[in-house]
């Protein structure tokens, strides 16, 4: 006998209430407005690899002045997406957060002066207007003119390179991927421009990685091990489908009604994929290397942060082992 097809609809929803009530709630949330920065995450939630390891997650956003950190102290985001150096020095602050997965592997950080200014070296900056985000990720530049005994005057700037265009500042802080990108976009050719990488000056530190609270990571280590798996299988994907992976960043900035360039965000997806060692044809790692966590802590030293509490032991915890695939 046949059941009528009501009752098998009700059936089904019932089946697939329950399954969505097992899973798993997790909350995401990245340090800046939705970009290809974040590219993996929306793969690995909009492809489902989210879904099959039992985690129902949900990605969240910082306003643009805001400090994605409140998000974790306050209880709202399970992990946040942060810079290895911003996230030592909340650390070293008092924020009991540790790292659970190490996605970036190289600074994207420079500045950049337009060569009609006659900022030609590190020492033409000298006494000069340095804008730098307001936002935070400051630290490195900061401490990296400080080591060099370089003195100028520091300027807030949002998100825009609107100031620098307007030639209200001298020189611009930079992430390869993004601001860079965007001053050639705005009609500047990149032989009009000089740039000062911190990676060529000895200042090669890793950004963008995952922080849980360490009481998270207590409570719930399978789902932030499950979480970590899914968003590495997300990157995997994304850097293997470029095209399918920019369409769906720009669905999800115009969702969000960010503004969308596809020109850029191809770029920025293009360098992320690259300082994330996903065109290298290496098997994938997410742990933080010991020596990276050294090379970030010097840098906090210069800046002046209290560092004699921060352990490699105690920061690092990765839920992600060399051997897992």
């Amino acid at each position: 006998m046949k059941m009528p097809g009501r009752i098998v609809y009700l059936l089904f929803l019932l089946i697939s209430i329950e399954a969505s009530a097992q899973k798993q709630k997790i909350v995401l949330a990245t340090q800046w407005l939705p970009q290809a920065q974040f590219a993996g995450y929306y793969v690995a939630k909009e492809k489902g690899f989210y879904d099959e390891a039992g985690l129902d997650v949900t990605i969240k956003y910082p306003p643009a002045t805001g400090n994605v950190l409140n998000y974790l102290t306050d209880g709202t985001a399970d992990i946040i997406s942060q810079f290895l150096i911003s996230a030592m020095k909340a650390r070293s602050a008092g924020t009991d957060l540790v790292n659970i997965a190490q996605f970036s592997e190289h600074s994207a950080i420079l500045f950049v002066s337009l060569k009609e200014s006659g900022i030609k070296t590190l020492d033409d900056i000298s006494g000069k207007k340095v804008g730098v985000w307001k936002s935070g990720f400051y630290e490195a530049p900061k401490a990296f003119l400080a080591n060099k005994k370089i003195n100028v005057q520091w300027v807030p700037i949002a998100s825009t390179v609107n100031l620098f265009l307007m030639n209200g500042i001298d020189v611009m802080t930079v992430m390869w991927y993004n601001e860079y990108n965007q001053l050639y976009l705005s009609g500047i050719n990149e032989d009009e421009m000089n740039t000062f990488f911190l990676s060529k000056y000895g200042y090669d530190i890793p950004e963008d990685g995952l922080y849980a609270l360490s009481k998270t990571l207590k409570a719930k280590p399978e789902n932030l091990s499950a979480f970590v798996k899914a968003s590495l299988k997300g990157w995997q994907y994304a850097a293997a489908h470029f095209d399918y992976t920019l369409d769906l960043v720009l669905k999800k900035m115009l969702d969000e009604k960010i503004p969308a360039s596809k020109a850029h965000q191809k770029w920025m997806l293009e360098k992320v994929l690259e300082l994330q060692g996903f065109k290298t044809g290496k098997a994938k790692q997410t742990i933080l290397e010991e020596a990276d966590f050294n090379k970030a802590k010097e840098v906090l030293q210069f800046s002046g942060s209290k560092t004699k509490t921060l352990l490699f032991k105690d920061f690092s915890k990765p839920v992600v082992s060399k051997t897992d695939k």
